[in-house]
Order: structure tokens, then sequence, then C-alpha cells
């Protein structure tokens, strides 16, 4: 049964005592006076929820991360399970990850998927396109078919990223995470650690900066990248993706062509087992974040919200965070870019999608997850 609750507005300064958000040119946020309420429906809770897409039928696509992908009927609150989906790795961060409709969606059906999978050297993600068939009773994906996949293989089961979107042009962007083992985001020669831009057939798109350097390189468009977990077209079509550092440095980053981020090489943040990692500050020729956090948000997702219903969020960024369990929201037209205002949730958020209506819809993380909807009080 769906409830309601208000939850007040925190403030960029009164957010969480121990946290700090530093632009990239070093200066503290500056505190909103603006402090309103929010309504807060639950409607419905998910086995490990990871992503959501909207069905232009208003139906809802959710993934779940042992292999499930669920049809949410927001009207009746009625859940279906689709048939056909791909066999996952389930593990670590790892199993179902993102869903991405075809821009000809409604002509084509196509839908995309993307999860980790096992394989000859351990594990990776992939991405398969299939057919959404909601015609019949048992709605079900036909002629799933891989188009894409991380390389190489490794060991572990972190970072993938694998978060999905289509551009304006039609090309399909992916974040690719470098799988905790560091080197390989500086490799060229792998598409582990960078941001891509491929066909509509998982093919690398003409056009690509490092067409030269071999097959692999050819679908990568900036590297230096950790694990890129959001990825988002601003109002103006600059790529923005938010990222977690290690311990310490947190990024949000435009996503600008042949640029190298640096990791690891540098990082507003050090290494878990203490060993120091150049600043972004010592190395300029890498391209410095937009906005670092220290202590981290653990960003999970990002938006760039177009609604009315709150019209101080209009054309800013929205990140769901995980360790930081709260939506911080950052305006990207600043100089420098910084975070101006924090709300604070008090669960995991993994995902957040912006409803037709101006409303955001926000998955939380876990088992027995809420999906909530956020409307203006």
């Amino acid at each position: 049964m769906a409830f309601i609750v208000t939850v007040p507005w925190i403030t960029a300064c009164n957010a969480e005592k121990n946290t700090q958000n530093v632009a990239a040119g070093g200066t503290e946020p500056r505190a909103l006076t603006l402090r309103q309420a929010v309504n807060i429906e639950q409607l419905a809770t998910f086995d490990e929820p990871w992503a959501m897409q909207w069905l232009p039928d208003g139906r809802l696509l959710v993934t779940e991360r042992r292999g499930q992908l669920q049809l949410f009927n927001p009207v009746n609150k009625a859940k279906i399970l689709i048939q056909g989906t791909p066999e996952v790795a389930y593990g670590g961060q790892g199993g179902l990850g993102d869903v991405l409709l075809h821009p000809d969606f409604a002509q084509n059906h196509q839908i995309y998927l993307s999860y980790a999978e096992a394989g000859q050297g351990g594990y990776g993600a992939a991405i398969a396109k299939a057919t959404l068939d909601i015609k019949e009773s048992r709605p079900a994906l036909k002629d799933l078919t891989v188009i894409w996949r991380q390389v190489p293989k490794v060991s572990g089961q972190g970072h993938y990223a694998h978060k999905m979107l289509f551009g304006a042009d039609g090309k399909l962007w992916v974040s690719s995470g470098e799988r905790q083992k560091f080197d390989p985001a500086q490799d060229l020669q792998s598409n582990l650690g960078k941001i891509l831009r491929l066909n509509e057939d998982g093919t690398p798109a003409s056009g690509n900066p490092f067409q030269g350097k071999g097959d692999v390189a050819k679908q990568i468009w900036t590297l230096g990248h950790r694990n890129p977990l959001g990825l988002a077209f601003n109002a103006k079509q600059q790529l923005w993706t938010v990222e977690m550092g290690p311990k310490g440095g947190d990024e949000l980053n435009q996503v600008l062509r042949a640029e190298n981020y640096g990791y690891p090489i540098v990082s507003n943040g050090d290494h878990y087992d203490g060993t120091a990692i150049l600043d972004h500050s010592t190395r300029p020729e890498f391209q410095a974040p937009a906005i670092s956090w220290t202590p981290v948000i653990s960003p999970s997702s990002l938006i760039f919200y177009q609604g009315h219903q709150f019209p101080h969020w209009k054309d800013k960024a929205l990140i769901g965070g995980l360790s930081s369990e709260a939506i911080i929201i950052a305006d990207v037209e600043r100089q420098p870019a910084q975070e101006i205002q924090r709300l604070k949730m008090n669960q995991r958020i993994r995902d957040l999608i912006e409803g037709a209506d101006g409303s955001i819809w926000v998955l939380e993380d876990g088992k027995r997850a809420n999906l909530l909807k956020l409307t203006a009080k």
C-alpha cells in the first residue's frame, strides 16, 4: 500500500557534519536558505534493483541483480516477470545491470541490457540487445544477441559500471569500469576504465578519437576512469559522468572527446591500503573533475532534471548516493561547478529517473528495496 511522508530539504552545509564538498577550484559550496518539503510515495519493493526505464505506455522496466527483469505498472502496482533474460554472473557488484530502450523502440520494440558474465579469464560486463514482446500474457525477450563485451575478462566482481545511454545522434554511450585493476584505465588495448561511443549494433562509431590505435581503441571516447556509475546528457547536450573514487575523491566529470581523466595516476583520493595517489592538481595534463567529494558520496546514478515540479532543480544534476544515503544536487553551470543541496533519504539510493509529470522516481538499494515517487508538497 502506498503511503505519503514528508522529508525536509537538507542544505549542502548541514547535510552531514563530516561531509565536505570541494569543487575543482577549492571553494566551499554556498548554503541555500531554501527549506521545503517533498512528498514521498512508496509504490513497490524489489529485490536488489539496479536500474529502471520508462516504457512509452507509462509502465516501468526494473532490473534486479540476480537476473530478473520486472515490468511494473504504477497504476495497479502489478509486477510481471519478463522471461528470456540472459544468464548473469551474480556476486560482488555483478549481476543484471542497466536497461535502455532503442531510440526507435515504438517501431522496433528493441531494448538493451547490461550485465556481468563469466568467461575465460574471469568476469566482465556485456551488453545484449533483444526484442521486448509485451503483447502476450507472458512478456518475454526474443532474439537476444550480445553486441559488446568488456575486454579482457579479469578476476573479481567489482567496478563493472556498464551504464548505457543513447545520444541525440543515435550513438550508444557506455561507461566501463576499470574492474579494480587500476592500469587498464590507461591502456588503449582494453576498454576497461573508459567511456565508449558505439553504434546501435555495438560496433565502434566513426569519429571516435583513437581510430588508429587498434580495434578496441576504436570504441573509446575518453579514458582514465575508475567506476563511472552515472551517465547523462544535460539540456545543452553535454555529456557528464559521476564516478566512484578510491578512498576519497568521488568525481563529477564532463565527458570531453579524447580527454584522459587520470586514474590511477591521479585522484583526489588514495588507495584503500593507504598508498597515496597524486592529486589532480599535480598533473595538469589530466582532466580534473568538475566536482570532487571527500568524504565520498558513493554515487550510483545521474540525471539532469527537466521538469517543473521542482523549479529550483531545473537543469541541475541529481546524483543518487549509496553510502551518503542521499540525493545530491549539483549546479554544473556555476564556475566552478558545485553541490548546492542534499536531500537526506536515510537509505542507499541506487537509481533515479524523472516522471512525465516532473516527479522524481527513486530506487533504493538492497533486498526489499523501495521504489519511491517524489512530488512537490
